[in-house]
């Protein structure tokens, strides 16, 4: 029989469709699965509008067998099956497709859920087939015929017999090279794990008949191989199916297999999107992070499904960075897909949908903040990082979505308070959040700025993850209530007497401080306060950058290094101050020596570095002798 060539372009792109296009060679099955639906799809929607048309919906079936002596994978289906127009227009002319044609005819009607489009599909089992038989025969028609092509050479269609209605599509599988094991898709196992992972929601029973071992009857130790007919796909999705059907450890369950997580979710969030995109999400929060989640291999994403057929493992487009950490599925009739089905378009709908779902993850927060407090905290421990890189991030655009959900350690009684709780428990006349910046809880406590403010009766935010301070410069205000670091030179506690009198003592000692100023040489200034209790001397920060500031951005793996304006303030209510002015008046040498030791110490309490460390043990040791 003389063998046609392809009506489609060229062999270039029958070549380009079987090697170019799809980049994962397993995706064959879902493809032909898919097309196998969709005929029998197109039959089922043709019985409820021709009165002529009588089947049985309950018997629509999609069978698989494997010939592992030939080496032949076949796909079988009762759908519409195609005469001998249809096989020459569908498949003998690459990227027609009878699916879509058939869409547009009826493109007005409602409840049509086929799924191909482009007509390519078909096509990827040249990846994995030499040769492939499709024997098909039309819905009423008493001629069957066969279409065999081994690929790019053509095809050549023939008369053949076939005794029911639909479609078997017969590939003959290649011969196993040193890249690749092609006889894993004859494998019942691996032909299993497909259709589990990418066609298991297709709403037809696919069967199989797979071989077992059993246990002899009668026997303690001899076992025999016995094949059985299985139902290999679930039909049904859990997120398609009314939650009122649906029980915590069937969430529990669905999550455990499907995300590989042994530990129950901390919130399951099921919905179903109406309106002018439809879609079911089934969106899971973790109890803990993954264990890859902080390392460069962990790539963020939900599946993503197209009328129960998965066309991505992950979708980063479906969740914004803060958060990553989020599992689930999500499925749309609604989305365009490209060519080969495996990498969306760029699709208003897809974000439509993801910004629905952003937005219902941050009320299920909110609600779980407001109503369960404590599962709230043990989220925060795990993920509240992420939402502050949320606030952080491409300037602050999402701070005033994720500020609600923040918090930070109180200086009262060291629990977490949110920013609103916060405001709700300020003392009267204050107009400030206060926070304090540390490597820990404790060494923040331990600040000698955090004394004065503490006294005044005023909570403080303790901020002791490196980003913290970051976040509180983008947010800048919260409710129009500044915030302020106690261990910045903008905090104003003191009376308008207690200010005169430190007016009057710095300028009555300037001469001291400007030469204790010289001494050290690496501040701003040297100068008396009122915001130390206890201890002599703290060193705070004058303008934009912190100290703790420079200390994140100078610890980072690159070049840029920052220096904060720092002062120096001396406690001027402590014994140190007669010291200094003994000095300053008998011996102004001494007195330099003694500005580097108070200045050291204040490095070491704000935990920096001593640049010269033997210096400062000389100095130490020539005071204490």
């Amino acid at each position: 029989m003389k063998k046609k060539e392809f009506k489609a372009e060229s062999k270039k792109l029958m070549d380009l469709m079987i090697n170019s296009i799809y980049t994962n060679k397993e995706i064959f099955l879902r493809e032909l699965l898919s097309n196998a639906s969709d005929a029998i799809d197109k039959l089922h929607y043709k019985s409820l509008t021709d009165e002529s048309i009588k089947v049985d919906s309950d018997s629509f079936v999609i069978n698989i067998s494997v010939d592992k002596d030939n080496r032949t994978l076949t796909i079988s289906d009762n759908g519409c099956g195609m005469n001998k127009d249809e096989l020459e227009n569908n498949l003998g002319t690459i990227a027609k497709s009878g699916t879509l044609a058939f869409k547009e005819e009826n493109d007005k009607k409602e409840d049509i859920d086929v799924i191909g489009q482009f007509g390519v599909g078909f096509y990827s089992a040249f990846m994995v087939s030499d040769n492939i038989k499709v024997i098909s025969k039309a819905y009423n028609e008493d001629k069957a015929y066969v279409w065999e092509s081994s690929g790019i050479d053509g095809y050549t269609i023939s008369e053949c017999d076939k005794d029911n209605f639909g479609t078997d599509i017969i590939l003959k599988i290649k011969e196993d090279t040193e890249d690749v094991d092609y006889c894993e898709f004859l494998d019942d196992y691996k032909i299993k794990s497909l259709i589990k992972k990418y066609s298991n929601y297709i709403t037809y029973p696919i069967k199989m008949e797979v071989a077992h071992e059993h246990l002899k009857e009668g026997s303690k130790d001899e076992y025999e191989t016995v094949s059985e007919v299985e139902t290999l796909n679930d039909m049904i999705p859990l997120w398609k199916r009314d939650k009122s059907e649906i029980s915590e450890d069937d969430y529990n369950t669905f999550y455990s297999d499907k995300f590989f997580d042994y530990e129950k979710p901390m919130k399951v969030i099921h919905t179903k999107g109406e309106g002018l995109v439809s879609y079911n999400s089934l969106i899971y929060i973790p109890s803990h992070a993954p264990y890859d989640y902080y390392t460069k291999n962990y790539e963020k994403g939900l599946q993503l499904y197209v009328n129960g057929i998965l066309i991505m493992e992950k979708c980063a487009d479906l969740l914004p960075d803060y958060f990553s950490f989020v599992k689930g599925v999500v499925d749309s009739p609604d989305l365009s897909l490209n060519i080969s089905r495996e990498i969306l378009q760029q699709d208003k709908n897809l974000k439509v949908i993801a910004k629905n779902i952003e937005t219902k993850i941050i009320k299920e927060l909110e609600s779980m903040l407001k109503d369960d407090r404590e599962k709230y905290e043990d989220f925060y421990k795990n993920f509240g990082m992420q939402l502050k890189f949320g606030c952080y991030d491409s300037f602050g655009v999402n701070k005033d979505k994720l500020k609600d959900l923040l918090m930070f350690t109180s200086s009262k009684g060291k629990k977490l308070v949110t920013l609103k709780e916060y405001i709700d428990n300020m003392v009267e006349g204050q107009d400030k959040i206060y926070y304090a910046s540390g490597e820990s809880i404790d060494k923040i406590d331990m600040l000698p700025q955090v004394e004065q403010v503490k006294d005044k009766g005023f909570e403080i935010l303790y901020l002791n993850d490196y980003i913290d301070e970051f976040v509180l410069q983008v947010l800048n205000k919260y409710e129009d209530k500044e915030f302020a670091n106690v261990s910045c030179d903008n905090i104003d506690l003191d009376t308008e007497e207690e200010k005169e009198a430190l007016k009057k003592k710095n300028d009555d000692s300037k001469d001291m401080l400007s030469l204790m100023k010289e001494a050290i040489g690496d501040v701003k200034e040297v100068r008396f306060t009122n915001r130390l209790k206890n201890h002599p001397v703290c060193l705070i920060s004058d303008g934009d950058i912190s100290i703790e500031m420079e200390k994140v951005i100078n610890a980072m793996p690159n070049d840029e290094k920052v220096n904060a304006s720092k002062v120096l303030e001396i406690n001027a209510n402590h014994k140190i101050v007669d010291k200094l002015n003994t000095l300053y008046k008998d011996n102004k040498d001494e007195l330099r020596n003694y500005s580097k030791i108070l200045y050291a110490q204040a490095r070491l309490i704000e935990g920096l570095s001593i640049e010269n460390p033997t210096e400062l043990a000389n100095l130490i040791c020539n005071e204490l002798s």
